[in-house]
């Protein structure tokens, strides 16, 4: 929770870090409880609430009594009066959520696309999507804060490109964010799945742990995401938690990019599990190194043996979710997180079975468990975790407290 300040000139600031707490006050907050948390002056609590109350995004709902003196007003989120909509690009598939300033999922979409090669068509059919949410919610298109749209690094942030993806063929140097912006008519922001990831774990949760965590984000990629004293680490391009070479310490196959034969890439790329599923007795109808499509297709049939029963296919998940406990271990040595949230597409899928397996991976490698452990926890998001991202990416935006608005200029 940060807090405000009564000095002049922050007003923005202080209306977000009150909106902020109001806003995760599930059960309401007073005027006096938001002085108490926010350390900001009762005048100060007074002006603020009132342009949020003139503006719609909270209410007064109740008066309690609380001990001696004039019963206290509770102040309640109007979570409805603002919403924002993510787009997730994952090679696997496409999500698309609709959320509203609770950050309370209020429609999704799941797009099974085939053409994810075609970046034009893929686009178009985003927008397709989001018009067709947004019609369907009834929200009126000016209480749409934007939309945020989720891809793989490495991006250009500025330019709003995709670089070069290395699981998605045919996605260099794409433009996302104009063409969405020319054909939605809204403000559209780009943000990398795994930053997406913790901005969604970041603006859903409650817990002061919150403050400190590591996000490790598993889909068609590996990725992580990082909050550092209750802010989103990006690093200065916004590419920040690419850790598909660090090593595993496990010999696999020579990488590509890197050239070593353990990085977390080389392990788990998916010619070399589907060369292990295969000499463990599993048939796949997948080519070891097909489109992304063929991939995503392919990693599917491996869950989906694992889930009737296989235990070569389940062993084998198993065996690769450790190669990413690893790394997570040597992430939370350099940065002494003491919380670590498994999550992503293919995660929500296998979670269940090797979340017990990657936390005491992750403990073992900590090298101070003598001083604390790390809580190892799946997130509640599932699948929908990027898209979920997008969406809170434009409310963090938009509403929270940044500490970059306390700098002059």
């Amino acid at each position: 929770m940060q807090r405000g300040t009564n000095l002049g000139r922050l007003g923005d600031f202080n209306q977000a870090v009150i909106f902020e707490s109001i806003r995760r006050a599930v059960d309401g907050v007073s005027r006096v409880e938001l002085a108490g948390s926010t350390g900001l002056s009762p005048q100060t609590i007074s002006n603020v609430v009132r342009r949020l109350l003139d503006e719609g995004l909270v209410r007064e709902d109740r008066t309690i009594v609380s001990g001696p003196g004039k019963p206290r007003t509770v102040l309640e989120l109007e979570a409805n009066r603002m919403v924002a909509v993510g787009i997730h690009l994952d090679p696997g598939m496409i999500t698309v959520a609709m959320l509203n300033l609770r950050g309370e999922t209020m429609h999704s979409r799941r797009l099974d696309i085939p053409a994810v090669e075609v970046p034009e068509k893929t686009i178009e059919a985003m927008a397709q999507t989001v018009e067709a949410i947004i019609s369907e919610s009834g929200v009126p298109r000016s209480n749409v804060l934007g939309v945020g749209v989720v891809v793989p690094g490495p991006l250009d942030p500025e330019r709003g490109v995709m670089i070069d993806p290395p699981l998605l063929d045919g996605w260099k140097d794409v433009d996302m964010v104009d063409p969405l912006q020319r054909m939605l008519k809204l403000d559209v922001v780009i943000e990398k799945d795994t930053i997406a990831a913790s901005i969604a774990e970041q603006w859903k949760g409650n817990d002061a742990e919150r403050d400190n965590f590591i996000t490790m984000y598993v889909g068609a990629g590996i990725g992580a995401g990082m909050v550092l004293d209750g802010e989103i680490h990006r690093g200065i391009s916004s590419n920040a938690g690419e850790i598909g070479h660090f090593s595993t310490g496990v010999i696999a196959q020579e990488c590509e990019i890197c050239g070593r034969n353990d990085c977390l890439h080389a392990s788990l790329a998916f010619s070399m599990i589907a060369q292990k599923a295969r000499a463990g007795g599993m048939n796949l109808d997948a080519p070891d190194d097909g489109t992304a499509e063929q991939r995503a297709a392919g990693m599917n049939e491996i869950v989906s043996l694992a889930k009737s029963g296989d235990e070569a296919a389940l062993q084998l998940i198993r065996d690769c979710m450790g190669h990413v406990g690893q790394v997570a271990g040597q992430l939370c040595n350099t940065l002494d997180v003491g919380l670590v949230i498994m999550t992503g597409p293919l995660w929500s899928e296998v979670g269940e079975w090797c979340l017990e397996d990657v936390r005491d991976i992750i403990n073992e490698r900590f090298s101070s468990k003598n001083v604390h452990s790390i809580e190892v926890r799946s997130s509640t998001l599932g699948h929908e975790v990027g898209a979920i991202g997008g969406a809170c990416a434009i409310m963090d935006a938009s509403l929270s407290p940044k500490a970059a608005a306390l700098l002059l200029r």
